[in-house]
């Protein structure tokens, strides 16, 4: 079997590594636990997250342990980054919840189960009881503040403020590596590269303390070609819970992606082969359309199930093709004939002022009709029984009325 690191390199993950030809060669002969943290402040992984999955899932394959690493000694504290309030502080139970239903996603991945089986561990188990004295005399002795202050993610920071406790966070993200490295003999952390310095810090202080090796290997980030992270949309983030972005919409999301971005999207995001990937976006002409509908299709696949990717893939033909019963359908009991407040509701816009934008710019119909005021309401007939809507020339939705 090829050495992981060939393979996350061949496909483009790999970004920045330390001791890089040490690591490549532990990987090569043994199994090496690593470890991957997630923040669970909401109850569902997003399209943000789905690289760093990706990785794992080719990682375990090749014989290592993903750790997943839940942070929720932060999530408890509550973590101000960026933030001009505080986020609102979880509950133990908020959390767990939110715990589970990250697991139930993430075996979408990996197994947790079997050989190299994944553990899920939660840093609340060894942050919340902390002594802070003995905390900063056992770990904090070996960090230079000098140092720190060089670090990319604090001098961002410099200029708008910088809080006491972004600044410990690097102290926390080091001990929890050290506390993992402890139990389960984890030796490589990975994350996105904006976690570069936190997770180098980690490594070192292994190294420091513990007296062996231990390494940090980052990805890149899913972006653009534009450099815009990726998964975001005019509702919010691409979510992996159905409940929350439908597996239509989660099809439609890739299946609409600027053809510049489809060759990346599909080494990160498939089990594809390169070859067929390279051979499929070789050209950017009119033959992109086939290579979106395979990313769509395959990506969806992994995150909803076989079952639920060819649904999509049979309602985004029915959608363009006209045929009614293959298109996607909503189900909903109107509160008003105004087509400005029905695309409210269906949230088909996320306000007023956008219904209206999309209305002046004649990208709103109904069944074959172009709406052309803001007070054009639905019909008798559209309001009972139902209608199609269609927003630009990528969105078109059967409306069942309950």
């Amino acid at each position: 079997m090829p050495n992981i690191m060939d393979i996350l390199r061949e496909r483009g993950f790999i970004k920045q590594t330390v001791y890089e030809d040490e690591l490549y060669e532990l990987l090569g002969k043994q199994s090496v636990p690593f470890y991957i943290g997630f923040d669970p402040t909401a109850d569902s992984l997003h399209v943000g997250h789905f690289l760093a999955l990706m990785a794992m899932s080719h990682m375990q394959k090749a014989g290592h342990k993903p750790i997943v690493l839940i942070g929720g000694g932060t999530a408890m504290i509550g973590d101000p980054s960026g933030r001009t309030d505080m986020r609102g502080m979880m509950t133990k139970e908020t959390i767990a919840h939110n715990c589970a239903c990250f697991k139930k996603q993430m075996e979408r991945f990996f197994s947790f189960e079997g050989e190299n089986a994944a553990v899920m561990v939660n840093n609340a188990d060894w942050l919340l009881n902390l002594n802070y004295v003995d905390f900063i005399r056992d770990i904090g002795v070996h960090f230079s503040v000098n140092r720190m202050l060089s670090a990319e993610c604090f001098k961002q920071r410099m200029e708008k403020g910088l809080s006491f406790l972004e600044f410990n966070y690097m102290l926390m993200q080091s001990y929890d590596f050290l506390v993992l490295c402890q139990k389960y003999g984890c030796l490589l952390q990975c994350g996105g590269d904006d976690q570069w310095s936190n997770i180098l810090a980690g490594a070192d202080l292994i190294r420091r303390k513990e007296g062996k090796a231990a390494f940090a290997m980052t990805f890149e980030l899913l972006t653009t070609s534009e450099g815009k992270k990726m998964g975001k949309t005019q509702k919010g983030a691409v979510w992996l819970d159905p409940q929350k972005t439908t597996p239509y919409e989660f099809y439609q999301y890739f299946r609409n992606v600027d053809d510049a971005d489809v060759n990346k999207c599909m080494r990160f995001l498939t089990f594809m082969d390169m070859a067929e990937i390279n051979e499929l976006t070789a050209y950017m002409d009119e033959r992109m359309n086939k290579a979106k509908e395979r990313l769509a299709y395959e990506v969806t696949k992994i995150v909803h199930g076989e079952e639920e990717a060819e649904k999509a893939a049979a309602q985004a033909k029915g959608a363009f093709s006209g045929d009614e019963d293959a298109m996607p359908t909503m189900e909903v009991t109107l509160e008003s004939r105004n087509v400005v407040d029905v695309l409210c509701q269906l949230n088909i816009a996320k306000s007023k002022g956008e219904a209206k934008r999309l209305i002046d710019g004649g990208g709103v119909k109904i069944n074959d009709d172009v709406v052309t005021g803001y007070g054009a309401e639905l019909t008798d007939s559209q309001f009972n029984n139902g209608f199609i809507l269609h927003k630009g020339k990528k969105v078109h939705i059967r409306v069942k009325v309950l």
